[in-house]
């Protein structure tokens, strides 16, 4: 388990560098008091493994910029993919209070040599486009969801596509939840496209994406609360958390509305990682809640098993 006694730790993505696990993870410090202001204060901390299980604090990765600047008030959620040179590219999501105070989300990038030391590229490099997506300006939102980058090599070879939680201009107004997309040739230059989903399946927002191939079965991660769904998808007494779908391909069409939610609804911000030993596929999360209290550490790593359409956690 990955926990600091100073900090509250929750959204996180990995990479493998082929010796090591580098975890990357959002945190801020419990002396807010209120876990809730964290998303405000949030920095991107890195921790390293050769086991998934026991981590190493290193250097922080990234910190907000000076304003004004499109991450001049946190640096969220993101992933890292390497270029075929070499470098490492770590998108990100960049916050801003916008002139009413509210949070206007956008992605850039930030590049390493080593995953060590990051150098930020100016940005944003993707931000919210009406022709497809919801912006604060149609009022309907708490913020202007745009962010949580989920970058992946294309399945031919044909440059680079970026997975982005977004939300549809159209829809009801709770159900506008949608998988944003987005093509690169290099990793530098991005042309935003439209959704690669329908708003409708139930979703007020998909955060947090992934794609991964889970015992020969591709699948979409993704996570929502039961606060951010729509009344009539809360039937049955469905709670929210880490959600699984079925997808054709890393590129859909992904079974958004047919999803499952993952065993432990305490979990959230759920991660597959491959293990380079046994060649499994592993499973981790953040712990979100214990007895109605934020709890804020990642879990250590679970094994991963298909009852069915329900993944299940060991």
């Amino acid at each position: 388990m990955f926990k600091l006694p100073e900090a509250w730790v929750w959204d996180f993505w990995t990479v493998d560098d082929g010796e090591r696990y580098h975890l990357f993870f959002l945190y801020a410090s419990r002396a807010l008091k209120d876990p809730h202001a964290r998303h405000y204060r949030a920095s991107v901390g890195h921790a390293v493994s050769s086991d998934l299980v026991t981590w190493e604090r290193v250097t922080d990765a990234l910190v907000r910029s000076d304003a004004p600047a499109f991450d001049e008030l946190a640096t969220w959620t993101g992933s890292v993919v390497r270029h075929p040179d070499g470098r490492w590219f770590m998108f990100y999501t960049g916050a801003r209070l916008n002139e009413v105070g509210a949070n206007v989300q956008s992605i850039g990038y930030a590049v390493s040599t080593d995953l060590y030391v990051w150098d930020k590229a100016p940005g944003p490099v993707l931000e919210a486009d009406a022709r497809w997506y919801e912006t604060f300006a149609d009022g309907n939102w708490h913020d202007e969801a745009f962010r949580d980058p989920w970058v992946f090599e294309d399945p031919d070879g044909e440059g680079w596509h970026m997975l982005i939680t977004a939300r549809a201009n159209h829809g009801d107004v709770v159900d506008r939840g949608v998988v944003g997309h987005a093509w690169s040739a290099d990793l530098e230059t991005w042309e935003l496209r439209e959704p690669l989903t329908q708003p409708g399946a139930g979703f007020g927002q998909l955060e947090v994406l992934q794609t991964h191939v889970v015992d020969g079965r591709q699948v979409l991660l993704f996570n929502c609360m039961v606060g951010d769904m729509p009344e009539a998808a809360r039937a049955g007494g469905v709670v929210g958390g880490v959600w699984i779908a079925d997808a054709k391909s890393p590129l859909g069409p992904y079974d958004v509305a047919g999803a499952q939610v993952v065993d432990d609804p305490s979990l959230y911000v759920g991660k597959f990682v491959d293990d380079r030993v046994t060649g499994q596929t592993k499973f981790l999360a953040f712990v979100h809640d214990r007895d109605g209290a934020f709890v804020g550490e990642i879990t250590d790593p679970y094994a991963v098993s298909w009852e069915g359409d329900r993944l299940r956690l060991s």
